[in-house]
């Protein structure tokens, strides 16, 4: 049950209280969790020249190995297989693809991440994962 757990990440406070459960289900089942963040590029599909978005992108990678290593640090405290994976899309979209592609047999994500105005416009990454994910979705809350 559950040998396969996939969390995603943002590097916000409630990603990672996501990820300290998610470790100790992984720890208590013996199962391989998957860290995944996604930089969201559909934030930055307005940005006028490449010379921006490739400046945006390395600060935006860096954030996002910071918060898988956050992910990797509280696993292998424990002694949990991990592997992360940085990848640019849109969160709800990759999450799902990954989770399909894998076999991964459950989620654990937090209710909410980043905020500001792409939240408000798009709508919550959780909402939609519950919503379109072949697996279960277990969604904590902070």
């Amino acid at each position: 049950m559950y040998k396969r757990i996939l969390i995603p990440t943002d590097g916000s406070k409630t990603a990672e209280h996501a990820a300290e459960q998610g470790v100790k289900l992984a720890q208590a089942l013996n199962s391989k969790i998957y860290g995944l963040c996604v930089i969201d590029i559909s934030a930055f599909a307005g940005i006028p020249t490449e010379a921006i978005w490739e400046s945006m992108r390395g600060l935006l990678d860096e954030e996002g190995k910071k918060a898988l290593k956050v992910v990797e640090n509280m696993a292998s405290s424990v002694k949990v297989e991990y592997e992360a994976l940085l990848r640019e899309g849109v969160p709800s979209e990759d999450i799902i693809k990954f989770a399909k592609e894998e076999g991964i047999e459950l989620i654990v994500m937090g209710t909410a991440g980043r905020r500001g105005l792409d939240r408000l416009l798009l709508g919550s990454v959780t909402e939609k994962v519950v919503r379109t994910s072949p697996c279960p979705v277990l969604v904590i809350r902070k």
